[in-house]
């Protein structure tokens, strides 16, 4: 599957000793401690998050949690919680701080070409991790010209980009080099020869991670651009004549496996699906699909896709064909089924959410449109026992929350209506319409109900006297076409 990467070439390992720098000032020369390790870690992530740097896909950052914990079950591990991200940004790369976490980016895992081999990198990268080697880092760095790292690095990481700014692409290489190479000789061996022990005792083909170095290799030979994983784990060259060695040697029985979780291509098209223009997405599947016409993965892609871009007929046909190679797929009986909903067509939306909660029974989406649908033929009890239970799992979600307020109205429940309705305008931020529900459903619901009292709590929780000074609440008719 050819892959969309960009020249982007993100000096993470920088970036992280300048946050170190400004986390835990002084630390450079001092002890660095497990403590420390763990307020850098979650100081780093804060920031990541706040920079809108990781991926939110719930599918893909479970699959990656879920084979990282793979390999975390087979070996000793460092005192810390680890948790796995994925980095919005196509450079191919993956890297791990102190505390336990490990990002990698969208453009290595699109490059992958089975499982064991991401499961290499994770393995190397927690190696990395429990050997303690960024602690070791730091605690050198003070031979570092820290005031032009500093300097580089802050306009770089603070400028608001999802990517690395064009400061970082430009830094010396030099100075790229000579920081990496006290990551690496001594560290980088170690965490090749550890990540490859995790790697077969988690099952996988330990020939996978001697492959993945290749097929960075490969890519740098025909694109002239050097993978970050490069910079950030040098010496390539020599970690393939080591673990070459290693695999010739100690794991010479092979025999591992290249898939056991079985959702990476699933995983690669939801990400690609992320991170491209409709546009784009539509030319890459149809390429794709003239060499792999019977692929699912590639035609629920470009079903996805059509249907982004209002082409609902050949999404149709798209989702259908890919569903007759792949019966039991919850993710394409769950979006067939929305685009039948949205087409007004319910019975057919029905019969093919129910599989897909079935198969899946905590998918929100699928759920979600199962209740609409069952609203829509007139099962509304069936509707309602669907959305009550996503409540007690999402109480405070808005669609939710509206949906169930226009359920109950349909019941003919009106205290029960109007509570879900000021619960939603309060979600919403629009104080008077929220209090106007919510002072309407407590004239419906009797003081003895337990109901009654969150109403109160409710109300409370918005003005003492339930409703502000001088405004004027409008009416739930005018309210309910100003959802959203």
């Amino acid at each position: 599957m050819r892959r969309f990467l960009s020249k982007d070439c993100g000096r993470w390992v920088l970036l992280y000793l300048f946050l170190v720098l400004c986390i835990l000032p002084g630390v450079a020369g001092a002890s660095f401690t497990i403590e420390d390790e763990k307020k850098l870690g979650r100081e780093f992530n804060e920031k990541l998050k706040t920079g809108q740097f990781l991926v939110q896909n719930e599918q893909a950052n479970s699959y990656l949690t879920r084979l990282g914990e793979r390999v975390l079950a087979v070996g000793e591990k460092a005192p810390f919680d680890f948790q796995f991200f994925i980095i919005r940004s196509s450079a191919i790369n993956a890297f791990a701080t102190p505390g336990g976490y490990v990002y990698v980016n969208q453009g290595l895992i699109n490059l992958v070409e089975n499982e064991a081999e991401l499961a290499g990198v994770l393995a190397h990268e927690i190696a990395h991790v429990n050997g303690r080697h960024i602690a070791e880092l730091v605690d050198r760095s003070t031979k570092l010209s820290i005031s032009t790292l500093a300097a580089v690095l802050a306009g770089a990481f603070l400028g608001g980009g999802g990517d690395l700014t064009s400061a970082v692409a430009t830094f010396s290489t030099a100075a790229a080099t000579a920081l990496s190479l006290q990551y690496s000789r001594e560290h980088e061996e170690a965490a090749d020869r550890t990540g490859l022990a995790y790697l077969v005792a988690a099952g996988y083909d330990g020939k996978s991670m001697l492959d993945f170095l290749k097929i960075m290799r490969r890519f740098e030979f025909y694109s002239n651009t050097i993978p970050s994983y490069f910079l950030t784990h040098p010496g390539t060259d020599e970690r393939s004549h080591y673990i070459d060695a290693l695999l010739q040697t100690k794991y010479q029985r092979g025999g591992g496996a290249d898939d056991i979780l079985g959702e990476l291509k699933r995983i690669q098209v939801l990400l690609l699906l992320d991170s491209k223009a409709p546009d784009a997405g539509l030319a890459y599947f149809q390429k794709e699909l003239k060499e792999h016409p019977e692929d699912p993965n590639l035609l629920y892609g470009l079903a996805v896709t059509e249907d982004r871009l209002g082409m609902t007929r050949e999404a149709l046909e798209h989702f259908r064909k890919a569903l007759s190679l792949a019966p039991d797929d919850p993710d394409i009986l769950r979006d067939l089924g929305i685009v039948l909903f949205k087409l007004g067509q319910f019975d057919d939306a029905a019969r093919n959410l129910r599989r897909a909660v079935a198969l899946r029974e905590n998918d929100l989406d699928s759920n979600l449109y199962l209740g609409k649908t069952l609203a829509a033929i007139g099962d509304v009890s069936g509707a309602l026992l669907l959305y009550k239970k996503m409540e007690a799992k999402r109480p405070d979600d808005p669609e939710i929350l509206y949906d169930l307020a226009m359920l109950y109205g349909k019941t003919e429940r009106a205290g029960d209506s109007h509570f879900y309705f000021g619960r939603y305008f309060k979600m919403k931020g629009k104080t008077d319409s929220a209090l106007f529900h919510l002072n309407a459903a407590l004239k419906d619901i009797p003081p003895g109900d337990p109901k009654w009292s969150a109403i109160k709590k409710e109300i409370d929780s918005l003005s003492p006297k339930g409703r502000p000074e001088g405004v004027s609440p409008k009416p739930p008719e005018k309210e309910r076409n100003q959802r959203g």
